[in-house]
């Protein structure tokens, strides 16, 4: 008994090489091209920094002590001190930046201190060599202008609410309980567990830590905000402001004060 077997044929790769090239007709071709060499359209410029309700300035911590009212109420303040500067150093407005700041320099030092194009920069304003500069956005910068002086009992008073921004005093590498204010273990009762972090996560499932875990690491040294503090005293024979409340940083350190930001008065709802 014979048996016939249909025989099957297939294209070759050369051939099916051949049928997918016919596809694609010169026309298509050079549409194809043109339409993956066209450039992309460019991103529009976003600012991330966030809108002050007001001008603000620049100072220097000098530390802490106990301020006593009329009424006997102790209350304790950080001292803070202003040196030269404060000053204007350029005015950015939505034309020539795409957005509304004020630059403030503080702390004059020697020209050599400086780079050349930072010198250039002052310069250009007209302005002394400073070595701090930050940027205030506003949404108004009319009555500004370079070279102007900052004067902070023109901006603040007495009763006033501040924001303060500064670094905090770095600790270095620190443990669980010292930067996260874990509970430590037992001492006794044969406890070997005393200041040790514990379990971090499951074995099999997730079988990994979670990203944001609290462990041991790097403590301080960053850039922190305190906002609502009471202006308590200023004193225009010393150059000193008394703030209510604690300050970041150790004597010395630079902060920032700003008008504290509250909803529905100074910055809108939205």
């Amino acid at each position: 008994m014979a048996m016939t077997m249909a025989s099957l044929s297939f294209p070759s790769s050369l051939h099916k090489t051949t049928l997918s090239s016919s596809l694609l007709t010169p026309s298509k071709a050079s549409s194809f091209l043109t339409k993956s060499s066209s450039p992309k359209p460019k991103r529009s410029l976003t600012i991330s920094m966030s809108m002050e309700a007001g001008i603000g300035v620049m100072a220097s911590k000098l530390g802490m002590m106990s301020f006593f009212e009329q009424d006997g109420t102790v209350v304790p303040v950080t001292v803070v001190g202003f040196r030269e500067g404060n000053i204007v150093t350029q005015v950015k407005t939505l034309a020539t930046d795409g957005y509304d700041a004020v630059q403030v320099g503080y702390r004059r030092v020697r020209d050599k201190k400086l780079t050349k194009p930072e010198a250039g920069h002052l310069e250009k304003a007209g302005v002394i060599p400073l070595r701090h500069l930050q940027e205030f956005k506003l949404t108004n910068v009319e009555g500004f202008e370079p070279n102007q002086k900052l004067v902070f009992d023109e901006i603040f008073k007495e009763g006033d609410l501040v924001d303060v921004a500064g670094t905090t005093i770095g600790k270095g590498f620190q443990g669980g309980i010292k930067r996260h204010n874990f509970k430590r273990g037992q001492m006794t009762h044969g406890s070997k567990s005393h200041r040790a972090l514990g379990s971090i996560g499951a074995g099999t499932t997730p079988g990994r830590v979670y990203k944001g875990k609290k462990m041991p690491g790097r403590m301080g040294g960053t850039r922190t905000k305190i906002r609502k503090l009471k202006i308590v005293k200023v004193d225009k024979e010393l150059n000193v402001v008394m703030i209510q409340g604690a300050l970041p940083g150790k004597p010395g350190n630079l902060l920032r004060i700003t008008p504290a930001k509250i909803v529905g008065v100074n910055i809108p709802k939205n």
